[in-house]
């Protein structure tokens, strides 16, 4: 039974950076669209089409015609060519990303104040001291943000943040999800497991070994069989989520102390044999982190890594820079010097890049760190 104490809305815009691809090139919409790579943006009419793509780079998003072709974002490009040879390929057009997030989180401001930031196209909004219903002000903040960018987004709303983040993909695209007492048996528990967020591919796999399939099943598994195979923490935190439970809060004031993008791949990646993939995913996860700096206007004193192997260790390395970097291609060769750092002894299932030791732009640092040229490895 999902409780009724708050009332948290998760608002995800759809397939966001596609569809601010779309805003400059209408004639492209209802064709499959994806994004990746650099370059110059093209001409109306004069498009790249993914099959003729030769290179490295992965795809940072995808229309939702293109997902029916079966690609996504993170997916090397290669890959998604031979899924996909007739898309669109467009390059990455942070600045635009920026502007148009700056404009629907203003937008949503100006309705329900109290707002959680999560990120270039996704925020937690608390809608308990509003006095409108929930589906009213689901209306509003969608017209709201369609009046402010032209852009469609997706609401889920619910007592806690964790259901709304899985409400909010239940009707997409342009979809509204309100959760009532008694959803969380009828329109989560059915999910598959993987569905909630910090459910990764590799425990998805380990928790189907055991039977496991959905969030029901989970919900109803012996916490000791969990404990057994996730260790004490992971297992109670299972338990916790498959039972719609959640009591963390919408903060809106907090400055970050450290940012981190990361990413868990769909199979267990080799340091050598999936060089060129990695090389990839380790260059986007830092694209994303200069953009997330830029947004927040901070500078970062220190970069690290993170990974997660197939048997669930976790290692993380830091480096302290000399002066506070912005720039992508700093972060980019901070992140693959403490990649030196690591032995790999066994293969990967994710792989973060975090920026910490934040210092404000505002505050008038401009420093550049210069680091050593390294190899990823």
């Amino acid at each position: 039974m999902i409780p009724e104490s708050r009332r948290i809305a998760h608002l995800d815009m759809d397939a966001f950076f596609a569809s601010v691809a779309l805003l400059r090139y209408p004639d492209l919409v209802g064709q499959p669209v994806v994004i990746g790579g650099h370059g110059p943006a093209p001409e109306p009419g004069s498009y790249a089409r993914l099959g003729g793509y030769v290179g490295r780079g992965v795809l940072t998003t995808a229309s939702y015609e293109a997902r029916q072709l079966g690609v996504h974002s993170a997916m090397g490009m290669m890959k998604a060519a031979r899924l996909a040879p007739d898309a669109i390929l467009l390059p990455v057009d942070f600045p635009s990303y920026r502007h148009y997030s700056r404009l629907f989180k203003a937008a949503v401001a100006r309705i329900a104040p109290l707002v959680e930031d999560r990120g270039i196209d996704e925020i937690y909004i608390d809608l308990t001291p509003l006095q409108a219903d929930s589906a009213s002000l689901a209306r509003r903040l969608k017209q709201a943000v369609f009046q402010a960018t032209g852009l469609r987004c997706s609401i889920g709303i619910s007592p806690n943040k964790l259901l709304s983040k899985i409400a909010s993909d239940l009707d997409k695209p342009d979809g509204i999800t309100i959760l009532q007492p008694g959803d969380l048996e009828r329109r989560i528990w059915p999910l598959a497991v993987s569905k909630i967020n910090g459910i990764g591919p590799k425990a998805t796999q380990k928790l189907a070994r055991l039977g496991i399939q959905t969030i029901a099943q989970l919900a109803h598994a012996d916490p000791a069989l969990l404990q057994r195979h996730f260790g004490h923490t992971y297992a109670r935190w299972l338990v916790e989520v498959a039972h719609g439970r959640d009591d963390r809060p919408v903060v809106t004031h907090s400055e970050p102390r450290s940012i981190s993008r990361e990413t868990t791949f769909e199979r267990d990646l080799h340091v050598r044999h999936d060089r060129t993939l990695l090389s990839a995913i380790l260059r986007e996860l830092c694209e994303r982190l200069a953009a997330d700096l830029a947004r927040k206007q901070v500078r970062s004193g220190t970069i690290g890594v993170k990974l997660r192997f197939a048997d669930f260790s976790i290692i993380t390395r830091d480096l302290t820079l000399p002066e506070a970097i912005a720039d992508v291609d700093a972060i980019h060769q901070a992140a693959r010097a403490c990649l030196k750092r690591v032995e790999f002894d066994q293969r990967m299932r994710l792989l973060g890049v975090r920026a910490a030791k934040l210092v404000s732009v505002r505050d008038g640092d401009t420093g550049q760190s210069r680091p050593e040229q390294l190899s990823l490895y």
